[in-house]
């Protein structure tokens, strides 16, 4: 095997490329609405736009100081034990503003106007009229009293959104949990009404209960074969 002649050049090695670290929600979009003279900048979110069963919850959430809880991100990222945590230091740390519309509403105006509609009935749950709100996603509420800004991946960006989306999930589930003891054999609790395989078992055994989806597919397409 031919030796590498000491005269030949030596390629120094690449530094190994550290993983890129998500910087993770922060308080930048409220500071610049404040600093516009916006005094109180509300996030919001929702909870539950795919599920089967069950309502869609939203929540709204202002910090009037800078002392936020301690792990803020989106809901999504947290275990149930954080996200537990962070509701009772939110709730304690924030204005907070909670609402739902439920699986009869989003049968009657489907899951983007229902949402919309409980966005706003959270933000006049507020103890404190917002002047800004930001929201989680595309679609700013129609008819608000103040300005708005939609958020796309909001929950991951803003601190108010973050929490929003905290208690809007925390909410949601604990609602699951009583509807999974007023309706046995569901299941509830477990999948909170997305169309798992235990979910989609239950409605073929048991039928569905008033607080299904019957707009969304199966269920839909369960009742047109019905009606036929």
């Amino acid at each position: 095997m031919a030796r590498r002649s000491s005269d030949s050049p030596v390629r120094a090695k690449k530094p190994a490329r550290r993983p890129a670290v998500a910087a993770g929600p922060d308080f930048s979009r409220e500071a610049g609405l404040l600093a516009d003279g916006k005094r109180f900048v509300a996030g919001i979110d929702e909870a539950g736009r795919g599920p089967l069963a069950g309502p869609v919850v939203t929540a709204a959430v202002i910090f009037p100081t800078r002392d936020f809880p301690d792990g803020l991100n989106d809901s999504k990222k947290l275990t149930a034990e954080d996200r537990e945590r962070l509701f009772a230091e939110i709730v304690a740390k924030g204005w907070v503003g909670i609402a739902s519309a439920s699986a009869d509403e989003i049968d009657r105006f489907n899951i983007r106007g229902a949402t919309l509609i409980a966005m706003r009935r959270a933000l006049h749950a507020l103890p404190q009229a917002p002047c800004h709100v930001l929201v989680d996603g595309r679609d700013v509420p129609p008819a608000l009293r103040c300005a708005g800004t939609a958020v796309i991946s909001g929950d991951a960006l803003s601190l108010s959104i973050a929490a929003a989306s905290i208690v809007a999930k925390v909410t949601r589930d604990r609602i699951m949990a009583r509807a999974c003891r007023a309706y046995e054999g569901y299941g509830f609790s477990r999948h909170m009404g997305y169309g798992t395989p235990e979910h989609l078992g239950a409605i073929a055994r048991l039928g569905p209960t008033p607080i299904h989806r019957m707009s969304f597919s199966p269920l839909r397409r369960d009742l047109l074969d019905a009606a036929e």
